[in-house]
C-alpha cells in the first residue's frame, strides 16, 4: 500500500478549574489524522469526541487504537465498539460507518472514567495497524491551539447519544434550542404567521448545533407566530403537534389546543439566540399511539429543561407518557414529569398543606395522582423548592417495583434525588399507554403552565450514570 505521510496537529480542549484548558495532541503520519477531544469533565468522569482521518488508499473496516497513560477506562461509546485490556484500547467500526475513502472520516464518542487528578490525551494512535506517530506538548498549560482547520473537533456527542450509549435509547427526542443527537440536521419546530396563515420549519445552524432563530425572526417580522409541531428528531417521528383536545376541552377549533407564541421565550444557547416553548394555559402538544413507546410496565426514562421562572399549582405542566384516548383511563396508565407547586394530597392553596416549602418540585404524574414520593406529597425538609432559570427535571420508572424523580441546575452541577423508592399502593404493575404529551396532563387537563427547552423519553431504565452524562451534557450546552 502506498502511503502518504503527512504531519498534522490536534487538539483537545478540557474542562478545568479556571477555565478551559488547550492542549497539543497527537500528531498523526502514515497516511492518518486523529483528533482527539475532552468536550467535557466531571469528578470521575469524562466526554471524549475522537475524529479519524484517512490520508492513504481507501479502507473498507477501520479499527483504532491507542493507550491510556494514567488509569483511564471507556465506559461507555457510540458510532462503534471497543474493547479494553488494561490502558490498550482499540475502536472498531459500526456496520453503517466501515468506508473510510481517501480524504474521508469518521468521529465517535465515548465517556470514560478518570482518578481525578490526571486525565492525558494519549500519545499514538495507531490506525489498522499503521502507527499514526506523534508526541504530546510537554506543558499543557504553555501550549496554543492548533492552527490547522482540519483540527477542528467533532460535533459532541447530544443528550439522545449518551442515552443510546447507555443502552437506552430515545423514543422521542423533541426541543426547539437544539439537536439532541450529534449528527441530526433536521427540522426543531414548525411555526404558523397569523398575517397570511403561512408554515416554516425551524432547523440549525450546523449539524449537532443550536437553532438557527434568524429563520424565525425574519418569517415572523411584522406579525405574530405560534408553534404547531415541535419535530421528535429520533427516527420514530414521533412529532408533537397541538393537541386535538381530549376530556377537557380546548380553546382551539373543535375543542382543541392552541400553540405556543413563538416569540414569547427568546434565549441563548451556546452563545446563539433561540427560543423556548412557553406553556401557558390552553397550550398543549400531543401524538399518540407513539412509535416504540414503551407501554404496560415496560421501562421509560424522561429529561425535561424547564424553568422555574414561571409555573402553578394547575393540572398539569407535564412531559411524558399518557392515555391514547385523552381521558383518564386509570391509575398507572400515565408516566410523566409534572413541573410545578402542585399538592395534589392536599387541598390546594390551603395552607395548612402537608407539603414542605411553596415548590416548584419535580413530580411523577401517575394519573390521578401527581407523586413526590410513594405516599403522595412532599414532605422532605431538603426539599422546599427547586428554584434555577434553567431546570434539569428528570423521572424513571421501572414499571413494577421503582420510579426515581431528580432535579439539577441546568446550567452547573449535577444532580439531587429527592425520591427513589417504590412505586404508590395500586400502581404497579404499570399499565403505560402510548401517547406522547407535553403541556397538558393525560385526560387533556390544561390548567397548568411552564417553560420548556429541551426533553426526551427513553425505551428502558436508564442508569444513574447515564443521566449523569447527560445533565453534563446540558450544562456544556450552556444555556442563559
Amino acid at each position: 500500500m502506498r502511503i502518504r505521510w503527512v504531519v498534522a496537529a490536534a487538539t483537545a480542549s478540557v474542562l478545568a478549574t479556571g477555565g478551559i484548558v488547550t492542549a497539543t495532541a497527537a500528531h498523526a503520519a502514515a497516511g492518518c489524522h486523529v483528533d482527539y477531544t475532552i468536550s467535557s469533565q466531571w469528578p470521575g468522569g469524562f466526554g471524549a469526541g475522537v475524529s479519524v482521518s484517512n490520508l492513504g488508499d481507501p479502507v473498507d473496516g477501520w479499527r483504532l487504537s491507542w493507550t491510556f497513560g494514567a488509569g483511564q477506562t471507556v465506559t461507555q461509546l457510540w458510532n462503534g465498539s471497543y474493547t479494553q485490556s488494561g490502558a490498550a484500547v482499540t475502536v472498531t467500526n459500526a456496520a453503517y460507518n466501515a468506508g473510510l475513502p481517501t480524504g474521508g472520516s469518521v468521529s465517535f464518542g465515548f465517556n470514560g472514567a478518570w482518578n481525578n487528578s490526571s486525565n492525558p490525551i494519549p500519545a499514538a494512535f495507531t490506525l489498522n495497524g499503521v502507527a499514526c506517530t506523534g508526541t504530546v506538548s510537554p506543558s499543557p498549560s504553555t501550549t496554543t491551539p492548533s492552527s490547522d482547520p482540519s483540527s477542528t473537533p467533532p460535533p459532541a456527542p447530544q443528550s439522545c447519544d449518551i442515552y443510546a450509549a447507555g443502552g437506552t435509547p430515545c423514543i422521542g427526542a423533541h426541543s426547539t434550542t437544539r439537536a439532541l443527537f450529534g449528527a441530526y440536521n433536521g427540522p426543531l419546530y414548525q411555526v404558523q404567521r397569523a398575517s397570511d396563515k403561512a408554515y416554516t420549519n425551524v432547523g440549525l445552524l450546523s449539524a449537532g448545533g443550536v437553532a438557527n432563530a434568524a429563520t424565525q425572526d425574519s418569517f415572523c417580522a411584522n406579525t405574530t407566530c405560534i408553534i404547531t409541531k415541535i419535530y421528535d428528531q429520533t427516527a420514530n417521528h414521533n412529532d408533537l403537534p397541538i393537541s386535538w383536545g381530549g376530556f377537557w376541552k380546548g380553546s382551539g377549533p373543535n375543542g382543541a389546543d392552541v400553540g405556543a407564541d413563538a416569540k414569547a421565550l427568546p434565549i441563548t444557547v451556546g452563545g446563539h439566540k433561540a427560543y423556548g416553548v412557553k406553556v401557558t394555559p390552553g397550550v398543549g402538544y400531543r401524538v399518540d399511539n407513539a412509535k416504540n413507546a414503551p407501554t404496560g410496565s415496560q421501562p421509560e426514562g424522561i429529561y425535561m429543561i424547564t424553568s422555574s421562572n414561571y409555573v402553578n399549582q394547575w393540572c398539569c405542566f407535564d412531559y411524558g407518557s399518557g392515555e391514547n384516548s385523552h381521558t383518564d383511563t386509570g391509575n398507572a396508565t400515565m408516566n410523566a414529569i409534572e413541573w410545578g407547586t402542585a399538592c395534589w394530597f392536599a387541598d390546594w392553596g390551603n395552607p395548612k398543606s402537608p407539603c414542605v416549602g411553596t415548590g416548584p418540585w419535580v413530580e411523577a404524574d401517575l394519573e390521578n395522582g401527581m407523586y413526590h414520593t410513594n405516599t403522595g406529597s412532599n414532605k422532605d425538609p431538603n426539599n422546599s423548592g427547586v428554584h434555577f432559570p434553567f431546570v434539569s427535571a428528570w423521572e424513571k420508572n421501572n414499571g413494577t417495583s421503582n420510579f426515581t424523580l431528580k432535579y439539577g441546575n441546568a446550567t452547573s452541577g449535577g444532580l439531587t434525588t429527592p425520591y427513589s423508592g417504590a412505586l404508590p399502593r395500586g400502581y404497579s404493575p404499570m399499565k403505560l399507554e402510548s401517547s406522547l404529551l407535553l403541556g397538558t396532563g393525560g385526560d387533556n387537563s390544561h390548567s397548568g403552565q411552564g417553560e420548556f427547552f429541551e426533553g426526551a423519553i427513553t425505551a428502558g431504565f436508564p442508569t444513574d450514570a447515564t443521566e449523569n452524562a447527560v445533565q453534563a451534557g446540558v450544562v456544556a450546552a450552556a444555556y442563559h
